[in-house]
C-alpha cells in the first residue's frame, strides 16, 4: 500500500489545472466521497497492525497534499478571473442586483401589537434608564435587604458603592420606570413600561441574560383587583384568541400584595394538553397584583387615598407562544433564515 501512496504523491504533484472543469475533476477524483483518498482510507482498515503507523502517516500526508493543491488551484483560478474582469472594465449591460427589503423583527411585531391593545384601554407609554440605582430597582419596590435578587447571581452590578451611596446596576425589570413615573406624576396614572432588562442567567432555549419586558401600572382612587383581572382578560382575548380564558394563581412579589400569576388557556390544544402547555391546558404569561402600599409611600403617593395594580410579562414569552417558537436564542442571533419567516406578519 505504501507503493500505491507514493505513486499517488507523484501523480498529485504533476496534475495541471487550467479551468473550473479541471478543478472539479481533480476534486472528484481525489477528495470526494467516491475519490481515491476515500478508497485508500477504507483499505487502510485492512492493513496489519505493525504497519498501520507508517501507512497512516503517509496516507495523511497524501490527503494534506491533495487538499493543499485544491486550495492552490482554486485561488489561482479566482485571481485569474478577477484580473480578467478588471481588464474588461465595468459592464453596464449587466442586470442590477435585486434589493430585498428587510423584515420587522418578531419581537417588534409583538411589542407594537401590545402597545396597540393597551392604547385602546387608555394606557400611555413610558420609558426609563437601563442603568439604574439600587433605590429604583430594589429598595423603592419593597425588596428586603437580604432578597436573593440583590445578589451577584441574579444581578449585573455596574458599580458597588459604599453604605452611604446606592449601587449601580443593569435593571432587572422595568418596574424602575413605575417608581420614577409615580414620583413625578400625580394619579390617575395608567401607563405601560416596555424595554430591555438584564439578569445574570445561563443562556439556554428557555432563558437569556437579556430579554424584553412589558409592565403595566394603573393607580387611581378605588382601583380594585377586579380591574386588574378584567384588563388582563381583555388583553388575552385580543392578543391570542377570542375564546381565551384566564386563571389567577396566588403568588408572591415584593412590590404587590396580594399577588397572582396569570395563566391563559392553551390556544394551541384548546385545553386538551400539548407540549406548549406541558399537557396542563394552561400557559403562564404574566405576574401581577395590587401595588403594595409601601411602594406607593416610597413614590410619594398616599395609599389611604389611592390604590393601584401592576403586571409584568416578557415579550419573548408572548412571541414564542404567538408564533410557536421553541428556542429563545433565535431572537438574538440575527439569522436571516429565521427573520424572513415573518415577512408580512
Amino acid at each position: 500500500m505504501l507503493d500505491k501512496i507514493q505513486a499517488l504523491f507523484d501523480e498529485v504533484n504533476s496534475v495541471a489545472v487550467s479551468s473550473k472543469d479541471d478543478l472539479e475533476k481533480f476534486r472528484i477524483k481525489y477528495i470526494s466521497r467516491k475519490g481515491i483518498l476515500n478508497d485508500l482510507f477504507e483499505e487502510f482498515k485492512t492493513v496489519a497492525n505493525d504497519q498501520k503507523r507508517a501507512v497512516g502517516q503517509e496516507l495523511n500526508k497524501l490527503k494534506n497534499l491533495a487538499e493543499l493543491q485544491l486550495k492552490s488551484f482554486t485561488e489561482a483560478l479566482e485571481q485569474g478571473a478577477d484580473e480578467s474582469n478588471n481588464s474588461r472594465g465595468l459592464d453596464l449591460t449587466l442586470p442590477v442586483a435585486p434589493n430585498f427589503a428587510g423584515t420587522i423583527h418578531p419581537l417588534t411585531l409583538t411589542r407594537q401589537r401590545v402597545l396597540e391593545i393597551f392604547a385602546r384601554m387608555g394606557f400611555s407609554h413610558e420609558d426609563g434608564p437601563e442603568v439604574e440605582t439600587d433605590w429604583y430597582n430594589f429598595t423603592a419596590l419593597n425588596f428586603p435587604e437580604d432578597h436573593p435578587a440583590r445578589e451577584m447571581q441574579d444581578t449585573f452590578f455596574v458599580e458597588k458603592k459604599d453604605v452611604q451611596k446606592d449601587d449601580v446596576l443593569l435593571r432587572t425589570h422595568t418596574s424602575n420606570v413605575q417608581v420614577r413615573l409615580m414620583e413625578h406624576k400625580k394619579p390617575p396614572i395608567r401607563s405601560l413600561m416596555i424595554g430591555r432588562v438584564y439578569r445574570n442567567e445561563a443562556i439556554s432555549a428557555r432563558a437569556h441574560c437579556q430579554f424584553h419586558q412589558i409592565e403595566g401600572l394603573y393607580v387611581d382612587k378605588k382601583v380594585s383587583f377586579k380591574d386588574l383581572k378584567d384588563t388582563l382578560y381583555h388583553f388575552a382575548k385580543e392578543m391570542f384568541d377570542k375564546d381565551t380564558k384566564i386563571r389567577l394563581r396566588p403568588s408572591y412579589f415584593p412590590f404587590t400584595e396580594p399577588s397572582a400569576e396569570i395563566d391563559i388557556s392553551c390556544f394551541i390544544c384548546k385545553g386538551s394538553g400539548c407540549n406548549i402547555c406541558k399537557h396542563s391546558g394552561w400557559v403562564e404569561i404574566a405576574g401581577s397584583g395590587m401595588v403594595d402600599p409601601n411602594v406607593l409611600i416610597n413614590s410619594g403617593i398616599d395609599p389611604e387615598e389611592y390604590t393601584g395594580f401592576a403586571f409584568g410579562m416578557g415579550i419573548e414569552r408572548i412571541t414564542m407562544l404567538r408564533y410557536g417558537i421553541k428556542d429563545l436564542r433565535l431572537f438574538f442571533e440575527n439569522d436571516v433564515r429565521f427573520l424572513r419567516q415573518f415577512e408580512g406578519a
